[in-house]
């Protein structure tokens, strides 16, 4: 899966975020998987919401860490993509397969 600056991602419907009181840390969690978070991760998942553009994800995440992470994000939702754990929204509905 493609995704480019005006891609909605939303992560897959039998995906979510929780937090692993074992190890301290966010962990995204989907059927028969699971992928330790580190903070930034969590925070690009946080606004992935299917409404808000990459583009502006990376706008508000460069606005926190004061620095051009437009290509870190794409980078890493083109990873999850590939795994199918993040989609874009806008995209049509296709069936919904574990990844």
């Amino acid at each position: 899966m493609a995704f480019s600056g005006g891609t909605r991602p939303k992560l897959w419907r039998f995906a979510r975020v929780d937090f692993d009181p074992v190890r301290q840390r966010r962990v995204l969690l989907y059927p028969e998987g699971a992928i330790l978070l580190n903070d930034t991760a969590a925070e690009i998942l946080a606004l992935c919401d299917g409404d808000r553009t990459i583009d502006e994800i990376a706008a508000a995440l460069g606005e926190r860490y004061a620095a051009d992470v437009r290509a870190d994000v794409l980078d890493y939702l083109h990873k999850l993509g590939e795994r199918e754990l993040v989609r874009d929204a806008a995209a049509p509905p296709s069936v919904q397969t574990p990844p």
